[in-house]
């Protein structure tokens, strides 16, 4: 995956792996990452988060639903009402996993044949998406281009400039609301419709193929992605009438469901080869 990333990535994919090959060093690095960096990482984007929280002064918290629409509401200190709340959900996601890891075995399967890769190959169920998305798009986007953008478009968007204050209120407003199940709607339909598209009828390869393949299988389906997804906004945003909150909801909402059918499709819907199969062997 690293190998794509323009410029530095040959030296990070050393780097991480210790040197040209997978070895003992590669698992002494993956060890460090997930007990010392990510942990540290966390930590330090929590401190992150609640400086952003006090520089809101606190958590907004509506009255009445349709306050939202007029900016209403009553501001609270984010200490204690945020923190327990956060605190709480928590002890609870902690006693679930404890919970259920009692009742539902995770056992090992056989050790790794290193010459013998097993048939499909999947990642972990997290990085499924990414790996669903290497199956449509040349890899240097799907694993660099696609979550750069996304991750700079989440960075942006505390720092935007929003008239009506919706902190402290899922979905925004009841307009907010319809808007989000069209956005999950749109994205479950062309997420779908594209990956058969792609899988039974044609792609860019067969169409153009004289165009690099980087064009051909990368920067073209991005565009009619990219436009895709600019379309609707603008459909959505001018139909209701939408403000800038309603709107970044909406794109925000229509990503995720987008990445969680990759995701769904991945472990479910892919068998021998990554063809796609039902999951009950139909």
């Amino acid at each position: 995956m690293l190998d794509y990333i323009p410029y530095g990535g040959e030296w990070l994919k050393e780097f991480i792996q210790g040197g040209g090959e997978m070895g003992p060093a590669t698992l002494s690095n993956f060890y460090a990452i997930h007990t010392a960096v990510l942990p540290i990482s966390l930590l330090l984007f929590m401190g992150f988060h609640f400086w952003r929280v006090r520089k809101a002064r606190g958590v907004v918290v509506p009255h009445r639903p349709d306050e939202i629409l007029e900016g209403g509401g009553e501001s609270v200190p984010s200490i204690p009402n945020l923190l327990l709340r956060e605190v709480t959900v928590a002890l609870v996601v902690i006693a679930f996993i404890l919970v259920f890891s009692i009742f539902f075995d995770a056992p090992l399967e056989s050790k790794a044949n290193p010459g013998l890769s097993p048939n499909p190959t999947k990642a972990p169920w997290y990085f499924m998406g990414f790996q669903e998305l290497l199956l449509h798009f040349h890899p240097m986007f799907s694993l660099f281009v696609i979550p750069f953008c996304m991750g700079l478009w989440l960075l942006a968007i505390p720092y935007r400039y929003y008239r009506v204050d919706t902190g402290g209120i899922w979905l925004a407003s009841y307009k907010g609301r319809r808007m989000a199940l069209m956005a999950v709607l749109f994205a479950v339909v062309t997420t779908v419709g594209g990956i058969l598209l792609d899988e039974y009828v044609t792609g860019f390869f067969t169409w153009i193929p004289d165009l690099p393949a980087y064009m051909a299988n990368g920067l073209i389906p991005f565009s009619v992605t990219l436009g895709l997804i600019l379309g609707f906004n603008i459909y959505v945003k001018r139909f209701y009438s939408a403000n800038l909150n309603e709107t970044v909801q909406t794109v925000a909402i229509l990503l995720l469901t987008a990445f969680v059918t990759l995701t769904a499709i991945g472990i479910w819907f892919r068998g021998t080869g990554m063809k796609l199969v039902w999951p009950w062997g139909v």
